[in-house]
């Protein structure tokens, strides 16, 4: 096994030979080797590198190190101050995963069944099963409540449930919540009036609709919760600082940082930008069937996953996590959180040695990924009007290169939503400390207020 770098905790095993290195701190036994990175902790004291030091509990117990805290939610996001957010909900933001839950390989799944694993073929013929079309009596209830919102003078960023009401759309959307969060986890909507509506209006029915299914997360350090993806001229290679929703250039298989992602397409490219979404239950399985040594790795917290500059004070500049974990309680799922781009974003620190480069093994991993994932996916092309919502938790999605139309036509333009669903409202139990909250995941830097601007900046 490849060495790993730990942050916070220390493995423990039976009878373990503690070493002392000038850069960093290991802990050695027989089938583990995890290294505690140096901005993080403070230095053991110096033993002799034959020192052993016998313990008499379990092999793989994870302890934390006195020297080293977890960080942890240090102030309340229910009661954020309203002058800043108009719903007194602050996004809880990127958090490490709570390493003393997480399961070994020998506890995941050798083969999940049920509604979240599902196969191209079950839907590639059959779009009755996923695509739903807005009726007249629909368009005309959203209509209707976006124009009252707009009327009331209520920032965009206020919007709720409450004061955006839908008695009929509602229902259908709250079924719809299911089985985003149980289910399938996709649905493609149609007929959304994009092209007939402006950029407030669109904006305002669309997070309106999104209120329906969870709350707002803010998706970049700008503290944007109606997100823009569209080609603004930024350098994809420049992937350190660099988020590719705003390049023209491919998105391999990943996962956005909120339980569900919404995107309503309200310009087309001229060639390309399509999407493909994939079962990560389906992908497991092949994976647990066809490379076992990939699934593992992804089930250990060895990825560095790069925030790019977008930090609060005190915080560090990535997190340290697997791909792959079983929910702390609820049902035992299996949940993914990837981005390619986020793992290898981060040479600049890895070049100094202060987190350890990918290895073979996790380039090996991310590889046969990205092929099962390309191999099992279910293509489909965004019309203008069309909203595409997606659960986090058990799919992954991908848009292939795209070009835009020369000027003065517009350019490919999707509005996105990042939406969590907590878990005391029906959302999974992931092993973060921030699990309950109910802006739980986004990016949050600081008190920066959300914004909902109505196009990119």
């Amino acid at each position: 096994m490849a060495p790993f770098y730990r942050g916070h905790h220390v493995l423990i095993s039976q009878t373990c030979e503690l070493s002392v290195r000038p850069k960093y701190s290991i802990i050695r036994s027989s089938s583990f080797i995890w290294q505690s990175s140096p901005s993080t902790s403070k230095p053991l004291p110096t033993l002799p590198t034959t020192t052993h030091i016998p313990y008499t509990m379990a092999p793989g117990i994870l302890v934390e190190e006195p020297a080293a805290q977890l960080p942890q939610v240090t102030k309340s996001n229910l009661d954020a101050p309203r002058h800043i957010f108009p719903d007194g909900i602050r996004t809880s933001g990127q958090h490490p995963p709570l390493y003393d839950v997480l399961k070994p390989y020998s506890e995941f799944p050798k083969e999940i069944t049920g509604r979240t694993v599902w196969k191209r073929d079950d839907f590639i013929n059959n779009p009755e099963k996923w695509v739903h079309p807005f009726t007249d009596e629909e368009v005309a209830e959203l209509s209707a409540t976006a124009d009252a919102f707009i009327a009331s003078g209520t920032p965009l960023t206020g919007i709720s449930k409450e004061n955006f009401v839908l008695p009929k759309l509602g229902k259908v959307l709250t079924d719809l919540r299911e089985d985003l969060l149980n289910g399938k986890g996709f649905i493609l909507f149609k007929r959304f009036p994009a092209d007939v509506w402006g950029p407030e209006k669109n904006a305002v029915a669309y997070m309106g609709l999104g209120t329906y299914l969870g709350y707002f997360v803010s998706q970049n350090g700008r503290g944007h919760v109606l997100g823009h993806v569209k080609d603004v001229g930024d350098d994809p290679t420049q992937i350190h600082t660099v988020r590719i929703y705003r390049t023209a250039a491919r998105q391999f298989f990943h996962a956005d940082d909120g339980d569900i992602v919404g995107l309503l397409c309200v310009h087309r490219a001229q060639e390309g930008g399509e999407s493909d979404i994939v079962s990560v239950h389906n992908v497991w399985n092949i994976l647990q069937k066809e490379h076992p040594d990939v699934a593992e790795t992804l089930t250990k917290p060895i990825w560095y996953f790069d925030r790019k500059g977008e930090v609060s004070d005190g915080q560090e500049e990535w997190v340290r996590q697997p791909i792959v974990y079983i929910e702390n309680g609820g049902q035992g799922r299996l949940y993914c959180k990837w981005d390619p781009y986020y793992v290898k974003s981060l040479t600049r620190f890895s070049d100094k040695g202060i987190i350890p480069p990918l290895s073979e093994e996790q380039l090996h991993a991310l590889k046969v990924l990205e092929d099962t994932c390309q191999q099992e996916a279910l293509h489909m092309v965004l019309e203008v009007g069309d909203i595409q919502f997606l659960s986090n938790a058990h799919l992954l999605h991908a848009r292939t290169a795209y070009k835009d139309f020369a000027p003065p036509a517009p350019r490919r333009h999707l509005l996105r939503l990042w939406l969590a669903t907590p878990e005391g409202e029906g959302g999974w139990a992931l092993p973060m400390p921030d699990s309950h909250e109910k802006k739980r995941g986004g990016i949050q830097v600081n008190d920066t207020p959300p914004r909902a601007p109505l196009d990119a900046e």
